[in-house]
């Protein structure tokens, strides 16, 4: 078994076909299914099942991949770090939900610094995402949000994972609206007035699960759902369906993607807890903690 096999097999699970992956991974079909093969036999399993349909992942392939995922990520970190071409840069990675101050206190570490070589990353990403990447330590910090719909779940996640919370702010339930809509003007507004509209909603994972959400009121149900994983196009089917979503009401005017939305006060309640989470025992680097700080200006709680 090595990393290149590991590899292959993430990419497999995540393809719509062999031939695409094979595609994306710049190695022959052939050579692909039959790399897979040889370590389903050296591991004594069987990782996919094939059928005329295309091939899924079994019980044992799910498993597998759980495990591969953090061993790939590892590697990935120390050869980045140590055989890239780039290893004299400065670094530092942050992973987050679509909040614009974490960006803001992203750049402005960078202000602070102005390092003279860097290659610094933030990932605006899905929930699970952001958790796993500060789990591996992909990314020094991460910035997550819960509600009480899923803080069951998430706080289980943060103790498996072993990650710290620390909250930063508590924001209530606000619908977004195109500034054109017919209910652009209220002031507050309910689930029920708005079920004619279809809901846009960031889509959080391959299977929809719905409670990784960073969305409050994710266990209601919706008549009219679409989820997109882009905030460019969310805005766009906003603006084109008379759609809204559900945020915390802290739209920037800065951000040009969300200029032209308006927030409504949602008349219910299930108010957004917000922080950044770290791996429990990790040393930071000078640039995670100069991030906290900055971080920290925006504290609340």
């Amino acid at each position: 078994m090595n990393i290149a096999q590991m590899k292959y097999v993430l990419e497999v699970a995540v393809a719509p076909s062999i031939r695409e992956a094979s595609t994306r991974l710049f190695i022959s079909q052939p050579a692909l299914s039959s790399s897979i093969r040889d370590l389903e036999e050296e591991l004594g399993i069987i990782i996919f099942d094939r059928t005329n349909k295309g091939i899924t992942l079994t019980d044992e392939g799910r498993e597998f991949v759980t495990y591969a995922k953090k061993v790939v990520g590892q590697y990935e970190i120390l050869e980045n770090r140590y055989l890239a071409k780039d290893q004299d840069k400065e670094r530092f990675t942050v992973s987050t939900q679509h909040y614009n101050f974490a960006i803001k206190a992203f750049t402005a570490v960078i202000k602070k610094n102005n390092p003279k070589k860097y290659l610094f990353s933030i990932h605006e990403t899905k929930t699970n995402e952001v958790l796993e990447d500060v789990r591996d330590l992909k990314s020094e910090v991460g910035i997550i949000s819960f509600s009480g719909a899923n803080e069951k779940l998430i706080k289980k996640l943060f103790k498996d994972y072993q990650l710290e919370f620390t909250p930063l702010m508590k924001r209530d339930t606000y619908a977004y609206v195109w500034k054109d809509h017919e209910f652009a003007g209220r002031e507050e507004i309910s689930l029920e007035e708005l079920k004619d509209y279809p809901c846009v909603s960031f889509n959080q994972s391959d299977t929809g699960n719905f409670y990784l959400t960073e969305e409050a009121l994710a266990d209601h149900e919706f008549d009219k759902m679409i989820r997109s994983d882009d905030r460019a196009s969310n805005m766009e089917i906003i603006a084109d369906l008379g759609g809204y979503s559900i945020g915390t009401g802290m739209l920037s005017w800065e951000d040009a993607i969300l200029q032209g939305l308006v927030s409504i006060k949602l008349k219910e309640e299930d108010p957004l807890i917000i922080g950044y989470i770290t791996r429990k025992g990790s040393i930071m680097s000078s640039y995670g903690k100069q991030y906290i700080e900055e971080l920290m200006k925006y504290k609340e709680m």
